[in-house]
């Protein structure tokens, strides 16, 4: 990783859900130690109400959150790529980590199917946060 401040990119296709649900948690475990992007290959109009519902479950309101188009730009500008299972394809640039995670897609599904997702993701950003060196905050 390189010295400064690492930043990471999570991407779907809607950046209306897993995505949105895993920035969400980075920015709330590590605070403004990780800079913090998501987006989507093809964002909906809006973050999923199941999602919103979920996240303020655990306390965090991502209602106000709005779906970003994937752009090379952002990959570019981030230290880790994290695709959610999607197949996404995200410009590959040199010295980029890439992950993959497959989490299952959030989309047309009800809480009690959203919430295990939400925890996966949580489990996940928790052990990137590791990897990265980065402490949460207290």
């Amino acid at each position: 990783m390189p010295p400064g401040k690492p930043s990471v990119l999570f991407v779907c296709v809607h950046n209306a859900g897993r995505s949105q649900m895993a920035a969400a948690f980075l920015t709330r475990l590590a605070g403004d130690a990780v800079e913090v992007r998501s987006a989507g290959s093809a964002p909906a109009e809006e973050v999923n109400p199941v999602v919103v519902d979920a996240m303020a479950e655990v306390g965090i309101d991502v209602s106000a959150e709005i779906p970003k188009i994937l752009t090379a730009d952002a990959v570019r500008a981030s230290d880790v790529c994290v695709t959610m299972g999607c197949g996404d394809t995200c410009p590959v640039f040199p010295g980029k980590r890439y992950l993959d995670w497959p989490v299952a897609d959030p989309a047309g599904r009800g809480i009690e199917a959203v919430r295990p997702v939400r925890d996966e993701i949580e489990r996940r950003v928790r052990g990137l946060i590791g990897e990265l060196g980065v402490p949460e905050p207290a």
